[in-house]
Formats: C-alpha cells, sequence, structure tokens
C-alpha cells in the first residue's frame, strides 16, 4: 500500500516556477515509478512525467519538455516536479501516481496503481 500527498501548488505568474513535491508513505515506494498527471477544468486527465524507480529513466509529455523536470529522492520518500517557464495552459490540478507494473504503459492513467490528491496550479497571464 502506498499513500500519496501533493504539495506545493498555488497561483503564478506566466514564466515563473513552481516545485510540487509527493510525499509517500509505505516500505514499496522505492520499487515503484512515479508519475504526474494533471487535469484541467473539462479535460481528460493528462500525463505530464514519469521517473522509474531508480531514478535511472524520465520521460515527459511533449507540451512539457524541456520546462518541467521529474525526480525522486528514495531515502525521503519523495517525488518532484520542478516546473519553469510556466504557460496558462499549465494551470491544472496536478496529481502524482504510482505505478508497480514496470511494463506498463506509464502515460496511461489507468495503469497507475495509488494516487494522491492533488494540487491546484493556477497560471496567469
Amino acid at each position: 500500500q502506498v499513500q500519496l500527498v501533493e504539495s506545493g501548488g498555488g497561483l503564478v505568474q506566466a514564466g515563473g516556477s513552481l516545485r510540487l513535491s509527493c510525499a509517500a508513505s509505505g516500505r514499496t515506494f522505492s520499487s515503484h515509478a512515479m508519475g504526474w498527471f494533471r487535469q484541467a477544468p473539462g479535460k481528460e486527465r493528462e500525463f505530464v512525467a514519469t521517473i522509474t524507480w531508480s531514478g535511472g529513466n524520465t520521460y515527459y509529455a511533449d507540451s512539457v519538455k524541456g520546462r518541467f523536470t521529474i525526480s525522486r529522492d528514495n531515502a525521503k520518500n519523495t517525488v518532484y516536479l520542478q516546473m519553469n517557464s510556466l504557460k496558462p495552459e499549465d494551470t491544472a490540478v496536478y496529481y502524482c501516481a504510482a505505478l508497480s507494473n514496470s511494463n506498463s504503459d506509464y502515460r496511461d492513467p489507468v495503469e497507475y496503481d495509488y494516487w494522491g490528491q492533488g494540487t491546484q496550479v493556477t497560471v496567469s497571464s
């Protein structure tokens, strides 16, 4: 069992930065790949980034590549999403999620086993 709690969301102007954190409980955290997804009002939940259990591989949506960086600290049971050069279209509720099956499609939210409650990110123009 893994429980996830996101933090770090807020209101920022376009071009600004935020760092989201996701604290996990449970001894199996280090064995899970971790992902960030987001959902804007009226839209489906979409993939943002994923990091493998070791941190050796990272994957990004094209819309955030070069602006966002996902990282993890297994000693602290925490995964991060550094978001730079934010745009109004990045406004959404951001969720972290844990994926136990390394052969799963990491871009598909249905594949993830555990989810946090989400944190709101609002980017003003």
